[in-house]
């Protein structure tokens, strides 16, 4: 019996298979790497000459559906139980999904986007200007708000749904989608089609983000060491990063996800107040209001900016922003099974709502902090920050910091958060795989603990070969073009989770007696 246990920990019919895929896309394109690169960045140009205006519509159309779900007779549903109290407290599950929700690309585009529009501003705006300046931080907030967290968060109604309503043993996209296609679809081959794209788009996902997160840490390393880049400082950080999150993940989400994520909030606010009182807090202040000012009157011009008639040129804005629309599908449905599994006791609107304002006001915060010193840096001769990112934007980051007081405790702490991050992101997407993949009832109980060592392993394998050989950069465009598929999987999520909502009269049924 026990033999048996073990061979059923894992559903190797959606394991298997997307491992294969992963591998067999993953080998020619690091063999090749500037070939496969510039393939890949043609048909993502492609993408963007033909298909701006679709991305561009499935963001704001996802923030849409998600004001519908949340204020509409659907928004009171509670995902389980309606008389248990949620599972985690306001602050902790907001703190989760801050930490799955930004992890450590918040620290890098925080500290340099605001560069990298400044140098090539839309709208004709004169590179390097004042303009150019506030359209770089407000850009930087754009990227992180409402569209990014509605493309993270709106499959989890149908999966959070079946989960902690219907209490099905599986939280896979199949099993949501059951009531879109029926038993034979979801229970043959077309259910197993889908659960292998999700899994083979947060695989990559997964090993892109541990092979582009490890500069954070070294380059601001090395800096602080006084020593060169390497393939081995990158080795021995990545496993001292892995085994922090190995073993959070092994612990789980109470003793493990919950506790980093809350202590990291604190830590980061710590490390801000004293940028603020340490650096030029007076202009960061003043320049996150104008920021926050300019991102508000330009919200729309953002939102829908596909610079049809060339005004200005061709732009940094035009292609990063579906970029980044395209790479946040990619990751959409991690988030939404994580929150999905984290949300049981909350409210459809509770659920959609704090992942659309908790994550979307702390990154702001972060990028007016992080951005408004590096702008003071470069304001005032300092830091050349400019010159910096055109050849290298990791290198500028250390170089910022290295303008405070007591540098090297500000390098140390911006490295310890960074790691956390990094780490709750990468538990949180071990956590869900394990649950995706096991073959327990998820109803009922956690991912087996040492499914979650397996998948790990899994993740960090990957990357540090990628790394090794050099094939993180088309993997990177790549995942951004998987995510087309995910697209349409998420409208269908959307539509599945209405439908049986719809069925169990759920708004009469599953909501707060004292409401």
């Amino acid at each position: 019996m026990k033999k048996r246990s073990h061979e059923s920990l894992i559903d190797y019919r959606i394991f298997i298979p997307s491992i294969v895929i992963l591998i067999i896309i993953s080998i020619p394109f690091s063999m090749y790497e500037s070939e496969s690169l510039a393939l890949l960045n043609r048909i993502f140009d492609s993408i963007v000459n033909n298909f701006s205006w679709g991305y561009i519509w499935y963001a704001i159309a996802l923030v849409s559906a998600g004001l519908y779900l949340s204020f509409s007779k659907y928004g009171d549903i509670v995902l389980g139980d309606p008389a248990e109290k949620p599972r985690f407290n306001l602050f902790e599950y907001a703190s989760i999904l801050i930490a799955m929700g930004l992890g450590s690309t918040i620290m890098r585009t925080g500290m340099v986007e605001w560069a990298n529009v400044t140098l090539d501003p839309p709208f004709g705006v004169e590179s390097g200007s004042g303009e150019a300046l506030l359209w770089g931080n407000a850009y930087s907030m754009f990227m992180w708000s409402f569209q990014v967290f509605a493309i993270f968060v709106m499959a989890a109604p149908a999966l959070g749904y079946i989960l902690h309503v219907r209490k099905k043993p599986f939280m896979r996209i199949s099993e949501a989608c059951r009531v879109l296609f029926g038993d034979k679809f979801t229970d043959g081959i077309g259910g197993k089609i889908l659960d292998i794209i999700f899994l083979v788009t947060i695989l990559a996902g997964a090993a892109v983000t541990l092979g582009l997160g490890a500069p954070i840490i070294t380059y601001n390393l090395a800096a602080l060491l006084h020593i060169e880049q390497s393939f081995t400082l990158t080795l021995i950080v990545t496993i001292i990063w892995v085994s922090l999150f190995s073993i959070s993940a092994y612990l789980g989400i109470e003793k493990g996800i919950k506790r980093l994520s809350t202590f990291n909030m604190y830590l980061a606010g710590i490390f801000a107040l004293f940028i603020m009182l340490a650096g030029p807090g007076i202009f960061i202040l003043n320049y996150f209001t104008d920021s926050v000012g300019f991102l508000f009157s330009n919200y729309m011009n953002m939102s829908l900016f596909t610079n049809a008639v060339n005004m200005g040129g061709e732009t940094y804005i035009e292609s990063q922003t579906i970029f980044w629309f395209a790479y946040s599908a990619t990751w959409a449905m991690l988030h939404s099974v994580f929150a999905a599994k984290i949300s049981r006791g909350r409210t459809i609107k509770e659920m959609i709502l704090t992942y659309l304002l908790a994550p979307t006001a702390i990154s702001w915060i972060a990028t007016g902090v992080l951005g408004g010193l590096g702008v003071d840096r470069y304001m005032n001769g300092q830091v050349n920050v400019l010159s910096i990112v055109e050849n290298d934007a990791m290198e500028a980051i250390p170089q910022i910091l290295r303008s405070l007081p007591m540098s090297s405790v500000a390098i140390v702490v911006f490295i310890i958060v960074a790691m956390i991050f990094l780490t709750t992101t990468l538990d949180s997407t071990t956590y869900t795989i394990a649950s995706y993949t096991g073959t327990k009832d998820m109803s009922k109980a956690e991912p087996s603990r040492r499914l979650r060592i397996i998948v790990a392993a899994v993740i960090t394998i990957m990357s540090l070969i990628l790394m090794q050989i050099g094939g993180l950069a088309p993997l990177e465009v790549l995942s951004g073009i998987m995510g087309i598929p995910i697209i349409v999987i998420q409208f269908l999520t959307i539509a599945a989770a209405k439908k049986m909502m719809d069925e169990d009269k759920a708004w009469l049924h599953n909501i707060r007696k004292n409401k």
